[in-house]
């Protein structure tokens, strides 16, 4: 497996030794130096505070494109930024003696962070609001809205939780670097998962698409699965996370099954199967990553038809690992018989959504033949061309 020189890294993360290093133009770091270098501290509290009346922010969705489930086994996964789908967090201030009042419109609930303060987000407020030294806590109405289907492999809580850290951000005259978002997020998500992947925070947070690999892990680890990623299970070792680069702009439609599968559940079972048919299943996980090496050349080389016959190859060897399910086949059918280029299910499997990708030509009817088939939402997004600094 070929390894590449420029790497985003997470500063919470540990550093693997002989990583290589990359740049970060915006804080004018050198090319000799890590985003993980130092660990997460507060900021000086010396910088002024400048709060405004109010403040919006957003961030994207992610998606993989290719390589899930194999990526468990050490073979790489492509995932890339939704800029058409997004989570959205709005900031005002409010009444004197509220405190921080907090309402997520899509998941109906409305709480004050003094009431709930172990809750993630209350957590993470918090956590923000300390890294700028900001005591007692300001009166604020926050309120959370999101395109992003809930447990669908989708980065909808690392979406989420970016947009707050942003919108405080801004409400409080800050900016963030890119890597200071995704290290408050990437903390925010330890707290609750464990040992996340760090995929959600970092193409979030940067909204790069990006390259991703992880160790194979050893028999005697413990299956871990409960990442907000749906497609890859966690262990501690430090993952390689590489920009890529897209040489044309090309459309995806989301096409959502409306079944939500705990990852654990398509996770485990290809353990299971993988334990009694090693030799099979390893062989089925090279093809997937062979696909994946040669998606990344096409995306550089803006093949996209090229592309797309990848794309329905991968779908094939996730039927044969056995992580597709009836609606998710027939979606990936429906799609291809309306004139897609191509289509697979994304993330765990067994539920959650499937991509495709079309041609300004084919979007409308594709999306048409979705709906018809049974998606619940179907949504489009658009990934833009990309070059990754040199």
């Amino acid at each position: 497996m070929p390894r590449y020189n420029r790497s985003l890294r997470l500063r919470s993360e540990p550093t693997r030794q002989g990583m290589a290093r990359t740049s970060d133009e915006e804080n004018g770091r050198s090319e000799d130096q890590e985003l993980d270098e130092q660990p997460l501290r507060t900021r000086s509290p010396a910088r002024p505070l400048v709060p405004s009346r109010h403040a919006s922010a957003s961030a994207v969705a992610k998606l993989i494109l290719c390589g899930e489930h194999a990526v468990v086994y050490g073979r790489p996964a492509i995932a890339l930024p939704l800029t058409g789908i997004r989570a959205r967090a709005d900031i005002a201030d409010d009444q004197i003696g509220n405190g921080i009042v907090v309402h997520a419109r899509d998941l109906r609930r409305h709480w004050r962070v003094a009431n709930d303060p172990h809750g993630p987000i209350s957590q993470l407020i918090t956590s923000v609001l300390s890294y700028f030294h900001i005591t007692p806590a300001p009166d604020l109405r926050i309120t959370i809205s999101s395109t992003i289907p809930i447990a669908s492999g989708m980065g909808s809580g690392a979406a989420v939780a970016t947009a707050v850290v942003r919108v405080l951000a801004a409400y409080l005259g800050q900016q963030l670097a890119p890597a200071e978002i995704s290290a408050l997020v990437y903390a925010s998500e330890q707290r609750f998962h464990g040992t996340p992947s760090g995929i959600d925070n970092t193409v979030i947070a940067y909204e790069q698409p990006i390259w991703f690999v992880r160790e194979p892990r050893t028999e005697n680890q413990e299956l871990r699965a409960e990442s907000s990623d749906s497609s890859v299970v966690l262990h501690p070792s430090s993952p390689l996370i590489v920009p890529i680069a897209i040489a044309t702009p090309f459309t995806l439609l989301i096409g959502d099954t409306g079944i939500r599968s705990a990852t654990r559940l398509p996770v485990g079972a290809v353990r299971q199967r993988w334990q009694a048919e090693t030799e099979r299943f390893e062989a089925l996980f090279d093809q997937v990553g062979a696909i994946v090496a040669r998606a990344r050349e096409v995306l550089e080389h803006g093949d996209i038809p090229a592309l797309g016959l990848l794309l329905s190859h991968n779908h094939h060897l996730l039927q044969q690992i056995g992580v597709s399910s009836r609606e998710l086949d027939a979606l990936v059918g429906a799609a291809l018989t309306a004139g897609a280029l191509g289509a697979k299910l994304s993330g765990a499997g067994r539920g959650g959504v499937m991509l495709t990708l079309v041609t300004p030509d084919t979007r409308a009817r594709v999306a048409a033949a979705l709906e018809l088939a049974g998606a619940k939402r179907v949504s489009a997004t658009v990934v833009n061309v990309f070059r990754p600094a040199p």
